[in-house]
């Protein structure tokens, strides 16, 4: 029997992106710090939120590449002289990564009680019916 993969199927012409999508997802890191909540807040529009207690706007960076919504944190490590007897509130950086869909772009974002927010649009699909003249030879 012969795997047959998405991109080698004779009725999906074009969708080998597609089938990289999914093989970049899959490779993508899970290790669910920190915790994120993805909203659909209206027909074409969607929230991401991450809890991130503790980082400042300056210790956040969010960048757009090639189609991946990519948000790293990063705290500066000043002691300030401090003693830990224990210390179990997480400081460390990070990096999360989301897959846009085409059309779909990055509106703004916002950090508000430990939350950072960023708002998400898709463009209105245009539709038209393209007609096809048959060439005569």
């Amino acid at each position: 029997m012969t795997k047959m993969s998405l991109g080698s199927h004779p009725y999906l012409l074009g969708f080998e992106q597609l089938e990289r999508l999914m093989e970049r997802t899959a490779k993508s890191e899970n290790n669910g710090y920190p915790p994120f909540n993805i909203e659909q807040t209206s027909a074409n529009s969607y929230r991401i939120t991450l809890a991130v207690a503790g980082f400042a706007e300056d210790d956040l960076s969010i960048t757009v590449e090639d189609r991946q919504l990519v948000i790293r944190g990063r705290q500066s490590e000043e002691d300030d002289g401090r003693v830990f007897l224990h210390r179990g509130i997480a400081a460390r950086q990070f990096q999360r990564s989301f897959v846009l869909a085409e059309g779909v772009e990055v509106n703004g974002a916002a950090l508000e009680n430990g939350l950072l927010h960023v708002d998400l649009s898709r463009a209105e699909p245009e539709k038209v019916v393209q007609t096809i003249e048959i060439n005569r030879s």
